[in-house]
């Protein structure tokens, strides 16, 4: 049985004399006990959305969450404003994408390490202190008495989103998400906070969802992944099929898009064209058609289901995957003209009008500023050795 399990979670968000906007659309998937699932996409895609609804940290206004979440059998979404905070912090618990907003700037890092002592476990005085510099030493900060005294300003960026870890492990959680906790930290620190989390995952048993554009996270970190675009899951596997045979256009388009230490010289990029600013294009059709390679008149009939044209667990929601890919010879791929969407033809000749206009603000479904993931994180050296190794291995 699954520790979280999502059932086509929607999310969206309106406003008086404007378009409503459906950031997450039919999200599902499951967490396992001491599993670590990624959810991987650019910005605007959904996943910071996904983590704020899981844990009930959306505004009450202007905000409409449908579909179903169950932690451990409990509906999240039934949950009255006491049960969920009274979870949250003991079951369930985040690390947030930015550190230093996401700390309080005028506290110190003592008081907000043993008010959640206090909350959830009842500790106070020299105990909860004691438990603070404990935790602290843990998440690998030195000197851990002198940084409870200290203002999140005064510590590092690596530090900061160590403290943020402890924060969100005091109370021993058996999920934790993650909503991209490396960005905007070194290569170096980077490896040390990934390590970090894995550590938590092997000896705690910790479920872990993992929020990244990163794919070299993906690599050396997760055990299934599901990829997102505007705002539903279009492919889902396990890391290594994934890395082996990425079956949608999009999936493909962002490991072909990845730094390879082994590209030859001079080699350029393969980054997938256009923005995901397309991606309300039509009412129904695919969202990623415009950007496609792939694309055929049929992606405008209708949103695709997720099916398993490949293998078994391995779904795709699209109706003309990338069933060659890496040389696996199951069948060609249909190399369909590229069709803008003011230019999309009918079967019968009937030209199909210009597609509607995407509302202004509507690609980020309020989604948090992480970097797009489909030119590649050219500045993560360790990630696209990552990646690319994790490419390799599954290959051969």
């Amino acid at each position: 049985m699954s520790l979280l399990s999502v059932d086509e979670l929607t999310v969206t968000f309106t406003a008086r004399g404007r378009r409503d906007v459906r950031a997450v659309s039919g999200v599902s998937f499951s967490v396992g006990e001491g599993e670590v699932v990624g959810l991987v996409g650019e910005s605007g895609c959904g996943k910071s959305v996904t983590s704020l609804a899981l844990m009930g940290l959306l505004p009450g206004r202007g905000v409409k969450v449908g579909g179903r979440a169950e932690f451990d059998g409990t509906d999240l979404f039934g949950l009255s404003d006491a049960k969920m905070r009274e979870m949250r912090g003991s079951q369930l618990a985040m690390i947030f994408q930015d550190p230093l907003s996401s700390l309080n700037p005028v506290v110190p890092i003592g008081v907000q390490v043993t008010e959640i002592l206090a909350r959830h476990r009842g500790l106070k005085g020299q105990a909860a202190r004691k438990e603070a510099a404990s935790l602290l030493d843990r998440v690998g900060i030195p000197d851990p008495y002198r940084r409870l005294k200290e203002y999140p300003h005064q510590l590092s960026g690596g530090m900061r989103q160590r403290a943020l870890i402890a924060m969100a492990v005091a109370c021993a959680p058996r999920l934790l998400i993650a909503d991209e906790p490396t960005t905007a930290l070194d290569v170096t620190i980077q490896a040390q906070i990934l390590e970090l989390l894995k550590e938590l995952v092997d000896q705690e048993g910790t479920a872990l969802l993992m929020i990244t554009h990163d794919l070299g996270v993906v690599a050396g970190l997760c055990d299934e992944v599901n990829v997102l675009y505007a705002g539903k899951v279009v492919e889902s596997a396990g890391r290594r099929e994934l890395f082996a045979a990425p079956t949608h256009p999009y999936a493909n388009g962002l490991l072909g898009s990845i730094p390879r230490l082994d590209a030859p010289r001079g080699e350029p990029l393969n980054p997938i064209r256009g923005s995901i600013n397309d991606n309300i294009a039509w009412a129904d059709g695919c969202a990623f058609a415009p950007r496609c390679d792939h694309y055929t008149l049929e992606c405008l009939q209708g949103t695709p289901e997720l099916t398993e044209p490949r293998t078994p667990g391995h779904r795709v929601r699209c109706v003309n995957p990338v069933l060659d890919a890496h040389g696996s010879g199951d069948v060609a791929v249909i190399e369909a003209p590229h069709i803008l969407p003011d230019e999309a033809v009918a079967e019968d000749g009937d030209t199909a009008g210009p597609a509607p206009e995407t509302e202004p603000g509507a690609e980020s479904g309020a989604e948090s500023g992480a970097e797009s993931g489909a030119a590649g994180d050219g500045k993560n050296a360790t990630g696209a050795e990552a990646a690319a190794t994790e490419k390799t291995e599954a290959t051969s």
